[in-house]
């Protein structure tokens, strides 16, 4: 199998599902679409009695709609891991099943907080996040790990929205800004039998820690690729990460945690 991760405009024009998206490759970008289009300064964001709301006291746009790439592992390109016995997980270091094999890479926590359109904590909301590994292949699709499923699991948000992975942190690979994938279903039943989705999305990793990560052993080849690329380049994040960078705290030796609160329509 031939690795093609994130196969260019082509293959994400195909499979996009944002209309945000699709109207800014196609000469779109002068139209605006008031649910789903990024502000054009970035918001300060306040929280306040279980609430996210923008600095003038409005809620957080829902997060932008993007392309799951051609490895998400949904059963809409290939293989299906959320019907799978084991998907739902915390921690995804690790594959489930017939294999154990846990993948290498720095520790990372990533924390979310999923909320409505009103800025209320989604409870019960479920969120299937999967990303690649410290050599940039995606696990299921992947020649060298085609026969694994680490990286990839579904929680379900508390009553607060909030719920948590303990992952790694994955590799840049050519042609992409470092990245995590995630789609949002109404509820744990939904996830797991690949129901309909409310959005699929991007979340970003920050210049600064993505560096201090690949500057240690096994990332090598990332810091090559991440050399090559940047945010204004990158063919999902070109046209702002807003609503979608992470905030990212800790350090090589102990593990960093990434944070993310997030609105999605509904």
């Amino acid at each position: 199998m031939t690795d093609n991760h994130d196969r260019g405009l082509q293959f994400d024009l195909a499979t996009l599902f944002g209309r945000r998206r699709a109207l800014s490759l196609l000469g779109g970008a002068g139209l605006t679409l008031v649910a789903c289009a990024p502000s054009t300064t970035t918001a300060t964001s306040t929280t306040t009695a279980g609430s996210s709301t923008t600095a003038d006291g409005s809620p957080l746009e829902p997060i932008p709609e993007e392309t799951a790439g051609p490895y998400p592992g949904d059963g809409s390109n290939g293989p299906n891991a959320l019907t799978q016995s084991g998907i739902v997980r915390s921690d995804i270091r690790s594959s489930f099943g017939s294999s154990t094999r846990t993948a290498e890479g720095v520790q990372l926590t990533i924390d979310l907080t999923v909320q409505n359109d009103e800025g209320k904590p989604f409870a019960g909301a479920a969120v299937y996040l999967w990303h690649c590994d410290i050599n940039g292949d995606y696990s299921m699709y992947s020649d060298r790990v085609k026969n694994e499923n680490f990286l990839r699991g579904v929680q379900e948000a508390d009553s607060s929205g909030k719920l948590k992975f303990v992952s790694v942190f994955p590799g840049a690979y050519a042609g992409r800004w470092p990245h995590i994938h995630f789609e949002v279903y109404p509820s744990l039943a939904e996830a797991t039998k690949a129901g309909n989705k409310i959005t699929t999305s991007q979340l970003a990793l920050p210049e600064t820690t993505c560096k201090e990560v690949y500057g240690t052993t096994g990332y090598t080849q990332s810091v090559q690729n991440m050399a090559r690329t940047s945010l204004k380049q990158d063919m999902v994040f070109r046209d702002g990460v807003d609503h979608q960078m992470a905030t990212v705290s800790g350090d090589v030796a102990s593990g960093y945690t990434a944070s993310l609160t997030f609105a999605v329509e509904g």
